[in-house]
């Protein structure tokens, strides 16, 4: 790993792994701390480790593979995906992290994904400094674009639970619901409250 990326496209990266590590150590010191002590020496190596990995959405060569398949049923039936997701909010860097509940309705000749996918879609647009609701926005968009526009619609879901709110100001639980819909299902109540009964019935 060079640095770290500084925008969602795959360029060259602004400053060098040592410009990083010694940021990390100038905040150390600005917090009264003393960065070449026994617990922290290795910090600034261990944070820059860490930032590639949680901030992997911003590198284009480990963009996921979105498996699609041929929709030889014909089917139109909504296909529903849960699981959790992490963040990190780009107001203060702190995490973010909760559910999300996903569901499409595919073209009877178009293709359906490989919902095994859908997590790591989720995982990679969730790996850069976000907003909940443009996440949502991020995630349906890489999915529907595999598809190629082809699907009757999507909806989406993310509850999350923000750290910047509940470590921090108001210190209250910070929890927050998103909700983003296209095609069918915004125009379409009865395939909103169905999906939302899925949501219901859900285990997580």
């Amino acid at each position: 790993m060079a640095s770290i990326i500084t925008d969602t496209q795959d360029t060259e990266r602004k400053i060098s792994e040592d410009q990083l590590k010694e940021a990390i150590r100038t905040i150390l010191l600005y917090i009264g701390e003393d960065p070449s002590r026994e617990g922290l020496s290795n910090t600034p190596d261990r944070i820059l480790r860490m930032y590639d990995e949680i901030f992997r959405g911003y590198d284009e060569k480990r963009k996921p593979r979105i498996t699609t398949f041929t929709n030889s049923a014909h089917s139109e039936e909504m296909v529903f995906d849960c699981g959790d997701y992490y963040s990190m909010c780009e107001h203060h860097m702190l995490p973010f992290f909760g559910q999300y509940y996903l569901a499409y309705i595919p073209s009877a000749e178009g293709r359906i994904l490989g919902i095994s996918k859908v997590s790591r879609v989720v995982g990679y647009c969730a790996a850069r400094l976000q907003l909940q609701e443009r996440l949502c926005r991020e995630i349906v968009e890489m999915l529907d674009g595999a598809l190629k526009g082809t699907s009757q619609g999507f909806a989406i879901v993310m509850r999350g639970r923000h750290m910047c709110k509940s470590m921090r100001g108001t210190r209250n639980k910070g929890e927050m619901s998103v909700a983003y819909f296209t095609g069918c299902f915004k125009k379409k109540a009865q395939l909103r409250n169905e999906f939302y009964n899925f949501i219901n019935t859900s285990k997580l």
